[in-house]
């Protein structure tokens, strides 16, 4: 199962580019901000590093987008791309929706199969897939100073995001073919987050629970 894995240049180019645009879609939208230009590339370029920078700091390794100069022109060129699309694709809400799970996806895909092919146990792998997958949408909020969308209810970021990487290491058990376990390991989670869009679909939300005493701060 843990076969030494490559994660194609294609393929970490295209999770970057995904996020880095969706980011800059994203942060587009918010006028009241303010945001220049290069703001908004900046955003949309950490959007589309940040989960993979996290995914191999945690695995001790040299970050993948400083290894080669593609990642970095593609990042600025789909962040531009967001920028002058914004406007028109705003009008789209779904075609937002489907970026930002596709960038879940991909990004959980390749960081679950890297940390597979290092060696990691299957639960640790799946938690490394997870924070790959949400780390560009947390570094994106921090940014624009928002409340990170992870933790609040009717997001289930972290939701599709486990759901594809366990589905992906459970594969991998069986000796499913990398590449097959990866691209339903995306489609699955695309689906999930979609769906919790489309119906509504939440966790249950926390509450303070009737008859235990508050907590006051002396």
């Amino acid at each position: 199962m843990n076969e030494t894995f490559e994660i194609p240049l294609w393929a970490g180019l295209l999770a970057v580019g995904v996020g880095a645009m969706q980011g800059a879609m994203f942060a587009s939208q918010f006028r009241d901000r303010r945001l220049d230009l290069l703001g908004v590339a900046i955003i949309g370029i950490s959007t589309g590093f940040g989960g993979g920078i996290v995914r191999d700091v945690v695995l001790s390794e040299v970050p993948a987008v400083l290894t080669t100069n593609w990642y970095l022109i593609v990042a600025t060129g789909a962040a531009l791309f967001g920028m002058l699309l914004e406007r028109l694709i705003s009008r789209l809400g779904p075609v937002i929706t489907v970026l930002d799970a596709l960038t879940i996806g991909l990004f959980g895909a390749i960081g679950t199969t890297k940390a597979l092919s290092l060696g990691l146990p299957e639960v640790p792998a799946i938690f490394v897939g997870v924070i790959s997958a949400v780390g560009g949408s947390i570094l994106r909020d921090m940014l624009l100073s928002l409340p990170i969308s992870l933790m609040h209810v009717g997001s289930l970021y972290a939701v599709a995001a486990t759901a594809g990487a366990t589905s992906l290491v459970i594969m991998r058990v069986f000796d499913v073919p990398v590449f097959l376990a990866a691209s339903i390991c995306v489609g699955l989670t695309v689906g999930v987050r979609v769906l919790a869009v489309l119906f509504n679909w939440t966790l249950p939300e926390q509450r303070t629970i009737s008859g235990m005493p508050k907590f006051r701060r002396r």
